[in-house]
């Protein structure tokens, strides 16, 4: 994903604060700021970063899935569902 069009110096955000946080909300895409010409931080809108941290959430539990899948470390679901059923006549 390329934000070539989300990028302004912070002389932009310093001036125009309000149409900025106004922008990332309602186009929920991030925005560049640049000092000195090069690009410093990415700013979102906090609904956009908390889906964003979600995703990552979610990545994560599939990476780890995944390489327990390829450790050989699995159940069978049947044994999984009697042991929960189990459990819960405890």
């Amino acid at each position: 994903m390329k934000h070539s069009k989300q990028i302004k110096p912070i002389s932009h955000l310093k001036t125009h604060a309000a149409e900025v946080i106004r922008q990332l909300t309602e186009e929920r895409e991030p925005l560049v700021i640049t000092q000195n010409g090069e690009a410093k931080p990415v700013i979102q809108g906090v609904k956009t970063y908390e889906e964003t941290q979600e995703t990552l959430a979610l990545l994560k539990i599939f990476a780890l899935g995944t390489l327990q899948i390829e450790a050989g470390n699995v159940q069978e679901p049947a044994d999984v569902i009697g042991r929960l059923r189990n459990k819960g006549r405890e």
